[in-house]
Parts: C-alpha cells; sequence; structure tokens
C-alpha cells in the first residue's frame, strides 16, 4: 500500500512539473530500450537452442534429428501455452490491429514475456516461421502496458502501442526507418506531428541498444559486386508480378491450411498433425529448419554449392537444375511448414518465412533467366536481394517496409530504385486479387479492422452495443388501440416495437400513423395492434459491424431502426442521431491533433 501511495504521489507531481508531451517522449524512450532489450534476449535465445542441437549434425547425409527436434519444440512451446499461459498468442501482428481496432489498444500483460518464451522453444527446435512477429507482440504490449500504468489516456496508449512495434522492428532488424514505416502502414497508425516524434525516438533508441549490444554491421551481409543497370528494369518488373503471384500463393494457402487446422477441434490431434507434417518436410529439406536465415545469407553471397547439406539431396549440390529444383520445392512447401508449425501449437510469424521465401523467388527467377542464352544476364545476387522486398511487401501490402527494411537489412541502398520498382509491381500485382494483408484479412472480414480511412477507422473504434436504445415501450400484438393509448401516455418516443410472448420483433407501431384514430374512444376496443402495426424498414442483428449499419441507414432513409440477436428477439433501437453524437465523441477522443 505505502507503494501505490508514493506512485501515486509521483503521477500528481508529474503532471505538475512535466508536460504531457514531453512526458510521452519520456516513455517513448523507455519502450525503445525495454523492446530492444526483449529483441536481443529472443535472438539469442534462439541462436543458443539452435546451436547446442544442430551444431554437431552431419553435413553430407541426412540427420534423422529433424524428424525428432521440431515435433518436440512445438510441443513444449504449445504445453506452455495451454498450461500456463492459458490464452492464444499466436498471430502477434493480427493481435494488435485487434487490440488498437477493438479492446481500445489494451494488451494483456503477459504478452510482454510469453511470446519470447514460447517462440524461442519452438524456433530454436526448428519451428519454420519468424520471431519477429512475437517480438513486435511484446513491445506492443510493453508500449501498451507501460502507458497503462502511467494511466495515459486512449489516444496516447495507442500511440504507445505503436512505439512498442517500432522498436520491436528497429530492434531485432536495426531497421530504424522500417521500424517507423511498418507502424504506419501494416498497423495503419495515422501519422501526425505529434505522433512522428515519439516514434521516431522508440525506433532509434531501440537500434542504438541493438548496435551497442550487436555490432554496428547490417544483419545480412550483402555486398555488391555487380552494378545495376537500367536495362535491367524489365527483368525488375517481371521479378515483381512473380513475387506479387508467389505472395498470392503463400496468402491463400496458408488461410486454407489454418482453416483446415481449425476444423480438426482437438488439440493433440493438431499437435500430431502438425508435427509429422512439419518434421517431415524439415527431415526433406533441412534449410526450412527454424528462421533460414542462413539460407539467406548464402544466396545474398552467391553461395549456394552447399543449399543441400545435412539433407538426403546432398550428391545434387553441384548440379545446375538439382538447385533449382530444391529451392523450388521450398518455395513451394514453406508455407505448408509454417502453418504447420503455429497450428500444431508453436508460436511465430510470418515476417523470417517473407524474406525467406523472396530471397529463394529472387534466386530462382534470376537462375532461370540466365539459364536461356538470348536473355540479358542478371545478377542473382542482387535479385535475391530484390525478392525479399517483392514478396515482403506483397504478404503484408507494406511496399515502403519492404524497400526500407531490406535496404537496412543488407545495406544494400545502391539498389534503391529496383527495390522501389519490385515492391509497388508486387504489392499491385496482389492487390489485384486481394484487398487485404495477410494480417489484416481476418479482421476486416469481421469489421474489426482500423483504417487510414478516417471515417472507416472512426465507425471501427465505435461499438455498436454502445448505441443501442433501450427505452422504448415494447406493446403486443393482442393489445387494443385503448392500452396502446395507455402505453404512449407513458413513453418519450414515437416509435413502438411489436414483439410476441417469446420476446421476438414483429413490428412496430408508428405515432404517426395512428394519431387520426387515438383519440376517438368508441374505437378503443374496435382496433387492435396487429391491425395497425407495420414491418420496419430493416431490422439490424447485434454485432453487425459500424460501416454496414450505416449503410443500412443510408439505404432505408430510416432514422431509428430495431436492432435484434441472431434468433429474431428485440434488444432495443438504433438512432442516427445517438450514432452521430457518439461519433463525434469518437473522432475526438481517437483522432483530434495537438
Amino acid at each position: 500500500m505505502a507503494n501505490s501511495g508514493l506512485f501515486y504521489n509521483f503521477l500528481l507531481w508529474r503532471e505538475k512539473h512535466i508536460k504531457e508531451k514531453n512526458f510521452i517522449l519520456i516513455i517513448s524512450f523507455i519502450v525503445g530500450i525495454c523492446t530492444a532489450a526483449a529483441a536481443i534476449i529472443l535472438k539469442q535465445l534462439i541462436h543458443m537452442i539452435q546451436h547446442l542441437l544442430t551444431g554437431n549434425f552431419n553435413v553430407d547425409g541426412a540427420n534423422y534429428l529433424y524428424l525428432l527436434y521440431p515435433v518436440v519444440g512445438i510441443l513444449l512451446a504449445g504445453l506452455f501455452v495451454k498450461y500456463i499461459v492459458r490464452d492464444d498468442i499466436s498471430h502477434g501482428v493480427t493481435k494488435i490491429l485487434y487490440a488498437i481496432s477493438q479492446r481500445k489498444s489494451r494488451i494483456k500483460p503477459h504478452n510482454t514475456w510469453t511470446s519470447i518464451v514460447a517462440s524461442s522453444v519452438t524456433i530454436g527446435f526448428g519451428g519454420s516461421v519468424g520471431a519477429e512477429a512475437p517480438i513486435v507482440l511484446t513491445g506492443a504490449a510493453i508500449g501498451s502496458n507501460l502507458g497503462r500504468m502511467f494511466k495515459m489516456e486512449q489516444k496516447t496508449l495507442m500511440l504507445l502501442v505503436g512505439c512498442g512495434a517500432a522498436g520491436a522492428i528497429s530492434g531485432i532488424f536495426k531497421a530504424p526507418i522500417a521500424g517507423l514505416v511498418f507502424v504506419i502502414e501494416v498497423l495503419m497508425l495515422d501519422l501526425t506531428m505529434t505522433s512522428v516524434l515519439p516514434l521516431l525516438i522508440s525506433s532509434v533508441t531501440a537500434a542504438t541498444v541493438s548496435y551497442i549490444f550487436t555490432g554496428t554491421e547490417a544483419m545480412f551481409k550483402f555486398s555488391q559486386t555487380e552494378v545495376f543497370e537500367i536495362g535491367r528494369i524489365p527483368y525488375v518488373l517481371l521479378l515483381g508480378i512473380f513475387c506479387g503471384l508467389v505472395s498470392l500463393y503463400f496468402t491463400r494457402v496458408m488461410n486454407r491450411v489454418e482453416g483446415m487446422y481449425r476444423k480438426v477441434g482437438s488439440y493433440w490431434k493438431k499437435f500430431l498433425l502438425g508435427g509429422v507434417m512439419l518434421s517431415v518436410l524439415i527431415f526433406l529439406f533441412p534449410p526450412l529448419y527454424g528462421e533460414g536465415y542462413d539460407t539467406i545469407g548464402s544466396l545474398l553471397n552467391g553461395q549456394y554449392a552447399h543449399i543441400m547439406d545435412k539433407s538426403i539431396f546432398y550428391d545434387l549440390n553441384d548440379t545446375y537444375f538439382g538447385v533449382l529444383i530444391f529451392l523450388g520445392l521450398i518455395l513451394l512447401t514453406k508455407v505448408f511448414a509454417s502453418s504447420a508449425t503455429n497450428a500444431g501449437g508453436g508460436c511465430g510469424g510470418i515476417f523470417a518465412p517473407s524474406l525467406y521465401l523472396g530471397c529463394i523467388a529472387g534466386f530462382i527467377f534470376a537462375h532461370t533467366s540466365n539459364y536461356f542464352p538470348f536473355t540479358m544476364y542478371i545478377s542473382e545476387k542482387n535479385f535475391a536481394l530484390l525478392g525479399m522486398a517483392g514478396i515482403m511487401s506483397g504478404v503484408m501490402h507494406a511496399p515502403l517496409t519492404g524497400v526500407f527494411l531490406i535496404a537496412e537489412l543488407t545495406g544494400g541502398y545502391d539498389l534503391f530504385l529496383p527495390l522501389m520498382i519490385v515492391s509497388i509491381s508486387s504489392y499491385i500485382t496482389i492487390r489485384m486479387f486481394e484487398p487485404h494483408s495477410i494480417y489484416s484479412m481476418r479482421l476486416a472480414q469481421k469489421g474489426e479492422l482500423l483504417t487510414h480511412h478516417k471515417d472507416q477507422a472512426v465507425l471501427t473504434l465505435l461499438r455498436a452495443d454502445s448505441v443501442i436504445e433501450k427505452d422504448f415501450q415494447t406493446v403486443s400484438p393482442d393489445m387494443t388501440l385503448g392500452d396502446m393509448v395507455k402505453v404512449i401516455s407513458r413513453s418519450a418516443r414515437n416509435t413502438f416495437p411489436v414483439v410476441d410472448e417469446r420476446g421476438v420483433l414483429l413490428g412496430i407501431v408508428l405515432l404517426d400513423n395512428i394519431r387520426n384514430i387515438m383519440f376517438r374512444p368508441e374505437l378503443y376496443n374496435r382496433f387492435h395492434v396487429s391491425k395497425f402495426m407495420v414491418s420496419a424498414p430493416a431490422k439490424i442483428v447485434i454485432n453487425t459491424p459500424m460501416d454496414q449499419i450505416m449503410q443500412i441507414f443510408d439505404d432505408t432513409k430510416a432514422w431509428n431502426l430495431p436492432v435484434i440477436d441472431e434468433n429474431g428477439l428485440y434488444i432495443g433501437f438504433m438512432s442516427k442521431s445517438k450514432i452521430f453524437n457518439s461519433y463525434r465523441e469518437v473522432l475526438v477522443e481517437n483522432f483530434s491533433g495537438d
């Protein structure tokens, strides 16, 4: 109790001596340090586990422990989540988007550490996913909970969630610009003069901490030995289209496979199915083990002669088409390995798989093109790097993130123009088929996605149950006109819902429709409600997204509409005036600039 008293005294002192804007900058600095620390811990844990398990594997043949390790990893992670965490911590970025749009940017405190534990075990033991989405959720949770601890308002809480995410990306990749752009493009936070400085502080602070503890060199060592020439631009455009189609394949197949796992039902059946699929794929294609960053590093430096090390295909390492077919099969099966990892009980994201697939896609494109004598030679190293930006832009619907992240990850700033071309062409290609990214499509289908469109964003934050009015007097169809007049005398409303004995809405009575007979006592026993009730212009089913509700109001030109549940039972009414008042309140609370 004494400690809480001291803390509240500190809050009062802070309000008096430190301006709100300045205090937000201080918190964003703390968020940057914490997220970088979390990122470093996660990466070190993954590398330590991987080195411990696979450091002594045979290079020139099959390693049967590949059949065991991934199963053990997702089992340990799954049991940790099921019995200790007791909460779903997968799909980290989707969870952040949901928290922003539906939970007032509140993320549970356990998310500040549980994703680190679960994903380090999953990936360290070979789970074919990435550490970035878990660390982004961790960073966002750090920002959210620090903001809640210091009693910050919802608008500031949303900003601190963005600071945490930016710091996480910046810390794990040593890419401060990419961290900032990721928050704008993927989390869809609006960038204003008030928000840009805290986001930059968190991002730069996290990158600086990572530089101090892990060195200043780029994450992937890439030396551009072949200058990019303007004549290669048509090939870059074709690579972008190819990356867009691969991104579409990855997105669609992942959704289908995860849907298949959801139908399985039993946790242990999911584990067995996911474990078998994952271990068999990794045994056949060892580069699927873990994040796959070793493979990326090899392809970026033109060293693909040992791609099939530690596999049953080792003897095909020196063949031109052997490498091509091997990498092509990895391109097709990576999505199954990633889906099996998460669905089977593991914890990880698709950030690393996007980079991995992009590098392989770019290499395959260049390697195949160079086989034909009538085509212009293109650098396999350069196109492997460009492919990373292309797939990331397509899968995440984030072309700027793809450009800046790959440039910062590899130091390939000289390829900025082709990076932009491949990212944009990939993004345009997938947008023709999928309007939402792999992160946001589930929320978009439910109408729970916050976007840059201001009206749409406000309607998403506006909860339907908060605008339902329940002070309408109900009547039954058997009531006489005389009874109806008594109800009218007690009501301040002009509309009366008609319900049966079960509470099912049958229609409505409008005061204007009976005004000409309600003052004639001789008719009180002759007319019943069933005689003069009418159908409602439309009925709103509870939990309908607010943008669809507004469309119903526009289509019917109604001012009040009844709300029912899935069984047709009457709940209340919605009115345009109530929605507009709530709209203004949400707009002021969440989007007003200083």
